[in-house]
């Protein structure tokens, strides 16, 4: 049997992990497992979580199967060290500091010799896109993620670029000036629902609620069109093949679709854009793929060394 990758996705309230084969080919339905987690648990309570759905998955696996464990995991975090520094973003506060790397080998009884990766949610799942998604027949393609936040990953050749003329900073797009404010204020479920109140003055809790009360709200209109003229310049800078979107937003695309494509196509941006066919299993397998080390030794803070 060949050995079994494990990509874990962390979310700011659960644990989903699944067995991936070396290749990326095949994904398991029976190999998954989730765990609902209080991120505003202690360190130890969090940590038996990860380490409950973690040891599930390796007992249907078989530990003489591990090929290793990968993480799509939020930041602020020290990715090669596998150290938390969760701070002020309302989840996993209780983990600053620890090591979180070294409190999985000792929670799950793993050898030294097996990998036990990290990497930023955004990026693994622009990995996995890039991998095994809709990205995987183009050589350069960037790929955001919409929801709470907005993350952002440029890939080239299957690896992400964190540096250079092409990319901003670490490939993050959230931080950068729109609007009066940052990108992040703008494309994101804090827009929606900020944006519907400075207008009627009735709170939702986000876009699903918005899209029940009202789906043929201008609200989609600009939201597209403000996504697509901020996007447009990074696209055309990175010579970006293709665009895949995903996150909790992109459920709603068909209704702000047509104001982002005419943003673009203003700029002369004419790439084809793609929803995300796998969801959260984009994360998982990108993650997954932080087991391989001729993939891993190529990451930019490992060549970089």
């Amino acid at each position: 049997m060949k050995k079994i990758l494990v990509g874990a996705d962390i979310g700011g309230s659960h644990i989903s992990c699944m067995g991936v084969d070396p290749g990326g080919n095949r994904i398991s339905d029976e190999l998954k497992t989730r765990m609902e987690v209080d991120s505003q648990a202690s360190s130890d309570v969090i940590l038996s979580c990860w380490a409950g759905a973690l040891n599930e998955l390796i007992r249907l696996i078989g530990k003489e199967n591990l090929g290793g464990l990968g993480f799509a995991m939020p930041g602020p975090f020290d990715y090669p060290g596998g150290i938390a520094w969760f701070k002020g973003v309302q989840k996993y506060d209780s983990l600053y500091g620890v090591n979180v790397k070294k409190e999985l080998q000792d929670r799950l009884g793993l050898d030294a010799s097996v990998p036990v990766r990290f990497l930023n949610d955004a990026s693994c799942f622009a990995i996995g896109e890039a991998w095994t998604g809709k990205a995987a027949s183009f050589q350069r393609s960037m790929s955001i993620t919409l929801g709470t936040g907005f993350g952002s990953a440029f890939i080239a050749d299957g690896i992400p670029v964190e540096s250079g003329p092409d990319v901003p900073e670490f490939g993050c797009v959230y931080h950068l000036p729109f609007g009066g404010s940052i990108a992040d204020d703008h494309f994101s479920t804090r827009w929606f629902s900020g944006r519907y109140k400075a207008i009627t003055g009735l709170d939702i809790s986000g876009v699903k609620e918005l899209v029940e009360l009202d789906s043929g709200s201008p609200i989609f209109d600009e939201f597209g069109s403000n996504m697509g003229n901020f996007l447009a310049p990074w696209l055309l800078k990175f010579r970006a093949e293709c665009l895949v979107i995903g996150g909790n937003i992109s459920n709603s695309y068909s209704l702000f679709e047509k104001p982002f494509r005419l943003a673009l196509e203003k700029h002369d941006c004419n790439i084809p854009v793609f929803l995300s066919g796998m969801g959260e299993l984009g994360g998982i397998t990108g993650a997954a793929r932080l087991c391989d080390d001729s993939f891993y030794s190529r990451l930019p803070f490992i060549s970089d060394k």
